[in-house]
C-alpha cells in the first residue's frame, strides 16, 4: 500500500512538471484570436503599444475566415503588456485597439455590427 502511494506521488510530481514545462515556454501574453465577424480578415497586426508603427503581419496566411481562429504566441522573455492591434478585413476596411493588456486577455472575439459599422472585441 505505501509503495502504491509513492508511485501515485512521483506521477503527480512528473506530471505538474511536465505541465509547469509547457508553461513556462508560453509567453504570458499568448491569445486566441477568433474571427466572428461575418467577413475574412486579410491582415492582423500587433506592436507594442509605445511603438509608432506597425510590426509585420502576423497572420501568416491568406485569410482568417469567419469562424476561424489564429493562436498568437509571445517569447516568454516578453516582458511588455500593453499592445495596440490592427485588423485589416479583405475588402481593406481596418478596426484598431489600443492598449490591449494581454496579460490578462487569453482570447478575443471580433465582431462586427451591422447597425453601427463598429468592430468591437470580446475578451476573456
Amino acid at each position: 500500500m505505501i509503495l502504491k502511494n509513492v508511485a501515485a506521488k512521483a506521477l503527480l510530481v512528473a506530471s505538474s512538471l511536465f505541465l509547469m514545462h509547457g508553461a513556462a515556454l508560453a509567453g504570458q501574453q499568448d491569445f486566441t484570436i477568433v474571427n466572428k465577424t461575418g467577413y475574412p480578415l486579410k491582415h492582423i497586426y500587433v506592436s507594442e503599444s509605445k511603438s509608432n508603427s506597425w510590426d509585420e503581419d502576423i497572420l501568416g496566411r491568406d485569410m482568417l475566415e469567419d469562424g476561424e481562429y489564429f493562436e498568437i504566441a509571445f517569447a516568454k522573455a516578453e516582458k511588455t503588456c500593453k499592445w495596440d492591434m490592427k485588423v485589416i478585413y479583405d475588402d481593406g476596411e481596418s478596426a484598431v485597439w489600443d492598449g490591449l493588456n494581454l496579460c490578462q486577455i487569453s482570447k478575443l472575439t471580433l465582431k462586427w455590427n451591422k447597425n453601427t459599422g463598429v468592430t468591437s472585441a470580446q475578451t476573456e
